[in-house]
């Protein structure tokens, strides 16, 4: 586990890219953050290194977005979901077991429910408008290798651990 700090919505997306660097078929990311958070800046990061096709947009009021990229992008967003039965509904087990990359946001209202393997990513605000600290977790063993590696990517290539300005 680490804690990632960006100072800027540039960075957030940059981290973005750089998380996509790392996934492979059937890679898991469980998104979680607040409304306003940056977490469809960061997809769209992920999106944009992997080539996706089309614009990446929020699936709040869709629930899943699916881009075509190097990897097929199936991007959850449970937020407006309320019972375990509505997954079921919206085919949401056939999905995250189907290959490509699998972003889920607002994984906490179904904790039970999500992958046991998968890359957990959380975003809170910082201390001033545009900061956001990512606190990236992994459950599982090619997901710690991936963490290690986002890790060593973060300590070096961006303004870890420094106040934004």
């Amino acid at each position: 586990m680490f804690i990632f700090k960006t100072c800027s919505p540039e960075e957030t997306f940059d981290f973005g890219r750089q998380i996509a660097k790392h996934t492979s078929d059937g890679f898991k990311i469980c998104l979680k953050g607040d409304l306003g958070a940056g977490k469809t800046l960061l997809v769209q990061g992920i999106a944009a290194e992997l080539k996706a096709t089309d614009d990446v947009t929020s699936p709040t009021f869709s629930i899943l977005n699916i881009y075509n990229a190097k990897l097929t992008i199936y991007h959850f967003d449970l937020y407006r979901l309320d019972r375990t039965e509505e997954l079921f509904d919206i085919g949401f087990y056939e999905y995250i077991n189907c290959g490509g990359l699998t972003i889920i946001e607002w994984p906490d209202k179904f904790i039970e429910e999500m992958p046991q393997e998968h890359l957990w990513i959380e975003i809170k605000p910082g201390d001033i408008t545009t900061e956001r600290l990512i606190e990236v977790k992994s459950n599982g063993v090619k997901y710690q290798q991936v963490c290690e590696e986002l890790k060593t990517v973060a300590n070096s290539c961006f303004r870890y651990g420094h106040p934004c300005v």
